[in-house]
């Protein structure tokens, strides 16, 4: 299995996802993010449902990143419990391998 892993995180708005990204970039904690705008989710908070609209972020990025940048995520988020999980990249192309190691130096 490979060091690389995809990073999920929602946010409310475009705005404050292409935020997040841009700074994930920016310091290094992620190689790349893809910013999806417009996704539907239905979840429990607080014994209600809801369904809001909300925007997607995929993040690639190295296993050892992902407390630092877990933790920078929830400084910038607006949710007080903000979706970021992790899940392993088991097989890639061993160039984008490489490339996302190398951008999250």
């Amino acid at each position: 299995m490979a060091g690389e892993i995809i990073v999920l995180i929602t946010t409310p708005s475009i705005g404050e996802a292409r935020r997040i990204g841009r700074t994930m970039v920016e310091e290094k904690l992620a190689a790349c993010v893809n910013v999806i705008p417009r996704i539907s989710s239905v979840f429990r908070w607080k014994n209600a449902i809801f369904r809001e609209r909300e925007s997607l972020l995929i993040l690639k990025t190295r296993r050892s990143r992902f407390k630092s940048l877990a933790k920078r995520v929830q400084s910038l988020h607006s949710y007080s419990v903000p979706e970021i999980i992790a899940i392993p990249i088991v097989l890639g192309s061993e160039d984008y391998l490489r490339w996302i190691r190398q951008s999250t130096r």
